[in-house]
């Protein structure tokens, strides 16, 4: 037994902060103070609250250390550990209130969240199988192989209502069903997507980091649903973490007789492989990932035949992905009812949001489906840095739409988004400020398609081409209103007739972009000029003349000698000159250079 767990971040984001040298720095300290066999120190999975790492929290107080560095563990061994005296000026500055510290889940970050696919992140070791079994892991596995037929495991699935988490929010166990025919006669797979490709996506990763076994778990009890004997991951090369963890947690169920052969003593052979993904976007598409897992180049194939009835080496195959696997186990443990019990009619349960951009608490957050987009951003997110205004956020990934602000209060589920122009995706929500140009936000997510598609149809290779070059033109001043027109009759042609969902959702940025900020559009096209002062062809610096000094700093400090002026007189720019880097505002003491 241990009087204390000193609970180490081992995610991604705390590893690259260090977080492994500050593991070892606490077991160095608690070995020379002769704490080693009272105190354990636990890698766990992702906490959340990313924009605080690395994170260290310390049980039984719950206390939260945020942004810890190697030279304040000595320190917190001292005086906490040693001393029972918690450092408040290394605490999440939240969790302190006056004389008393607050626990974790009282913080605004914390307090709305209700974590499902999450539960175990940030609470045990996930290299550690005993942990995992110790909360009720394999419970469901077992559960379903000795109480359960197949086809009722598939019907609480059914009436849990649980949709595909990865975008299309297809139900689950519709899927299943689709898939079930002819158990024990045909050969079949289980496929679990884990080629999370969405900029600033992480929710997939996370889990895997931080609690591997409930794929597992989950993709056995699928197997077992619909009669396959094989279970592939899909994982991006990326996520060394991810790989490593998931292969360790693969070798210990098998050690374990949780895969392999006679699983629970009830005749059901599972097992599962990992692929490893090269990253590219289109592969996290159905058919593209199992063409991709056959050792082929990863392109889509036209349905129907759709996956479950020819999918995986031509057999019958379900694929989901890593978050719907997550809250497998849950549900047929604690019922379908338990589970309708959050969320909405259409939308139960809870969603994992990658939350990032001009945010202050970026990180990974779980919500019950239907809290609204400004709960999210105000209340869990903290609001926007440096008093800015809420202007936009992107949901769905280069596949999305953006939310304007005067839709701040629409609910986040599949229906809702659906209706204003924007999808779930798999739960990217970048949040943009005041300072952010929607025309130029476009263009980077298109970007994004044109490099990863895959050429094999020409309305996704040459429309989403064409798309960015009218785009581009825009941005740099030549654009025509003519070519507004040209954009959306382009977008709707990409949309309803590439072959899949990757082009037939590229539009989507543009389109909801020119939905909700048209007006931006027209200041570009008209008024060759970027209401945001982000687009660099149509900047123009000026500079103040009842604010300049004279000091000349900026002119000693222009590249192009755009700038005139004597000492201690006032200072002009040559705009025919001016190449438009920013250098002069950026040194400018006084706040006398402007662009616009």
């Amino acid at each position: 037994m241990y009087r204390s767990h000193v609970m180490i971040c081992g995610g991604t984001g705390c590893t690259s902060s260090g977080s492994d040298k500050i593991a070892a720095a606490f077991e160095r300290e608690l070995e020379r103070h002769g704490l080693d066999s009272e105190i354990k120190v636990v890698r766990t999975g992702c906490f959340g609250l990313c924009a605080l790492g690395p994170i260290v929290v310390i049980y039984p107080e719950g206390s939260f250390y945020s942004r810890v560095k190697e030279e304040h563990v000595e320190w917190i061994v001292t005086e906490h550990l040693l001393k029972g005296r918690p450092v408040r000026s290394l605490l999440f500055d939240e969790t302190v209130d006056g004389e008393r510290i607050k626990s974790l889940d009282q913080t605004g970050f914390y307090k709305k969240q209700k974590r499902v696919a999450l539960r175990n992140c940030g609470v045990i070791n996930p290299e550690n199988i005993e942990e995992y079994i110790a909360f009720d892991g394999y419970a469901a596995l077992g559960k379903a192989l000795t109480e359960m037929t197949p086809d009722e495991v598939i019907q609480v699935v059914l009436d849990s209502g649980l949709r595909g988490r990865g975008g299309g929010g297809f139900p689950t166990g519709r899927k299943w069903q689709l898939a079930c025919a002819d158990r024990g006669k045909v050969k079949k797979f289980v496929c679990c997507n884990a080629d999370e490709g969405d900029p600033g996506a992480f929710m997939d990763r996370s889990v895997l980091e931080g609690d591997p076994h409930a794929v597992i778990e989950a993709m056995a009890i699928a197997g077992y649903a619909i009669g396959a004997d094989k279970g592939y991951v899909y994982v991006r090369a990326e996520y060394p973490i991810a790989v490593k963890r998931l292969q360790i947690a693969i070798n210990q169920a098998r050690d374990y007789g949780l895969l392999g052969e006679d699983i629970f003593s009830s005749g059901f052979n599972f097992d599962i492989e990992i692929k490893l993904g090269a990253g590219a976007f289109v592969c996290g598409e159905e058919t593209a990932l199992m063409t991709s897992i056959e050792g082929n180049r990863g392109e889509p194939r036209p349905r129907p035949p759709f996956p479950a009835k020819k999918g995986l080496f031509g057999r019958p195959t379900i694929l989901n992905n890593v978050e719907t696997y997550a809250n497998i186990p849950q549900i047929i443990l604690n019922g379908a009812d338990w589970f309708r019990s959050m969320g909405t009619e259409t939308s139960p349960g809870t969603k994992v949001f990658a939350l990032g951009g001009k945010i202050h608490n970026t990180g990974l957050v779980e919500v019950p489906m239907g809290t609204t987009l400004r709960e999210i951003v105000e209340e869990i997110g903290g609001g926007i840095p440096d008093g800015k205004k809420f202007k936009a956020a992107q949901t769905g990934g280069p596949s999305g739409g953006c939310i304007p602000a005067e839709l701040i209060d629409t609910p986040i589920d599949y229906d809702s988004l659906n209706k204003i122009g924007s999808m779930m995706g798999s739960g990217g929500l970048i949040v943009m400020d005041e300072d952010t140009c929607m025309v130029d936000i476009a263009k980077f997510f298109l970007e994004f398609t044109v490099d990863e598609s895959c050429g094999k149809c020409t309305p996704c290779r040459v429309g989403t081409k064409r798309l960015l070059e009218l785009l581009e033109k825009i941005t740099s001043g030549n654009g025509t209103m003519r070519d507004l027109e040209r954009i959306e009759e382009l977008a709707e042609f990409v949309k309803n007739n590439s072959l899949c969902g990757l082009g037939q959702t590229a539009p989507n940025p543009v389109l909801s972009t020119l939905k909700y900020f048209r007006e931006e559009y027209l200041a570009h096209i008209q008024d060759k000029r970027c209401p945001a002062g982000v687009c660099k062809a149509l900047l123009v610096y000026k500079i103040d003349p009842d604010k300049c000094r004279g000091c000349t700093l900026c002119a000693r400090n222009c590249p192009a000698d755009a700038i005139m002026g004597s000492v201690r007189n006032p200072h002009s720019i040559d705009t025919n000159k001016c190449v438009k880097c920013g250098a002069c505002m950026d040194t400018c003491r006084f706040g006398a250079i402007s662009k616009g």
